[in-house]
């Protein structure tokens, strides 16, 4: 891929954007599996389940995923468990956002007005029924804008991977830079790939915060 900048360059470039929003997705997607458990812990009327949770939280958002990253691909080589780059990058993203979306859909669970828990309760709802029937439909609401908003930086948190060698988006023009030695132009696309990528997001929870803005809450109980 030497010489000028050419086709094969940026369909490179291409590859490494596919997999960027590929290894999104999977942050996405295991993150928040892990996230809603955190979310439902953090609010557990068990002191034990609600503390281990808590530090769950503490340790990764007290942790630079730069670090999670190495830990997760290094260090468990270090100790005889050989992983993918992918599988490291998978498993360390998924961590670190889980951490994020258990916290923001935790607030978002203690944001439904106070109210609509007692009403439940007087319905002599369970716990399990409180959280499915009442509960949780309303905090989705009230989640969807900051976890649209917060997609926009697992997009760009994807971009650590390169250190572990993984092949996304900036590990790519890394290479394709390598090989050209024109880092204003490469670095200038890659930018305006991810932005690309993160600009519509960031459009589409403004607009969500807006709606949510002006819409009111409908009382499941009212």
């Amino acid at each position: 891929m030497g010489g000028h900048l050419n086709i094969n360059h940026l369909l490179f470039l291409g590859h490494g954007a596919l997999w960027t929003i590929g290894l999104s997705l999977i942050a996405l997607v295991g993150g928040a599996a892990v996230g809603f458990v955190i979310a439902l812990a953090r609010i557990s009327p068990l002191k034990s389940v609600r503390l281990l949770s808590a530090a769950y939280v503490q340790i990764v958002q007290g942790t630079p995923l730069l670090v999670i990253l190495f830990l997760g691909y290094f260090g468990l080589a270090a100790i005889g468990l050989q992983t993918s780059p992918l599988v490291a990058a998978g498993a360390s993203l998924t961590i670190y956002v889980a951490a994020y979306l258990g916290e923001i859909w935790r607030g978002s669970i203690q944001s439904v007005p106070k109210p609509q828990w007692e009403a439940a309760e007087g319905l002599a709802l369970s716990r399990t029924q409180r959280m499915m029937k009442v509960i949780l439909p309303q905090a989705v609401r009230i989640a969807t804008p900051p976890t649209v908003g917060f997609m926009v930086q697992i997009i760009k948190n994807t971009s650590l991977a390169s250190v572990v060698g993984f092949v996304e988006l900036m590990r790519s023009g890394q290479i394709v830079n390598n090989s050209l030695f024109e880092p204003f132009v490469v670095y200038a696309i890659i930018a305006a790939v991810y932005f690309a990528m993160c600009y519509p997001l960031s459009l589409f929870s403004q607009k969500l915060e807006r709606r949510m803005g002006r819409g009111s809450v409908n009382p499941a109980l009212a």
